[in-house]
């Protein structure tokens, strides 16, 4: 019953055995320690948890994991370079943006806009209703509207 929930929450995960086997290693250490008054209940949260701890892993992993040779494939040589350059000076620009933001914000935007998660999926990935999803994204974008305001601001005398 387990792994067919896991499979129906987290299909991309393919490692859904290993997720099981990890749950009940954690539900019995913590038997071992104390009263578990709902093991069912404690044994899929755990392994959501564990799910939900892999796919964060795997999200970071696939950022580090460019290398030199990659980077070379995503170079398009066909635009110009002041167009290339305008482009790499713009996404610095967002980049320092983005890391103004609250931690909370920061996340969800990442989520929402760069991955591509819907609000539902943000909201399930960090545990928080998805009515806090919409007000963090909603105040993430007006802090960014507000950043590039003032970076403009300051450009024209």
């Amino acid at each position: 019953m387990l792994r067919a929930w896991l499979r129906s929450r987290f299909a991309s995960q393919t490692d859904i055995d290993d997720i099981v086997q990890e749950a009940f290693v954690r539900v019995l250490k913590a038997r071992a320690s104390g009263e578990v008054r709902s093991p069912r209940a404690f044994l899929f949260v755990t392994a959501r948890n564990i799910a939900l701890m892999q796919l964060r892993h795997r999200a970071v992993a696939r950022e580090d994991s460019l290398t030199e040779s990659e980077l070379w494939d995503i170079l398009d040589e066909s635009v110009d370079v002041p167009q290339a350059v305008a482009r790499a000076q713009e996404l610095e620009l967002l980049t320092k943006a983005i890391q103004t933001l609250p931690a909370r914000c920061r996340q969800i935007l990442t989520l929402r806009k760069i991955y591509g998660m819907s609000q539902k999926d943000v909201a399930a990935e960090l545990g928080i209703a998805e009515h806090t999803v919409e007000v963090q994204g909603t105040i993430a974008l007006r802090k960014l509207s507000d950043y590039f305001a003032r970076i403009e601001g300051t450009r024209r005398p």
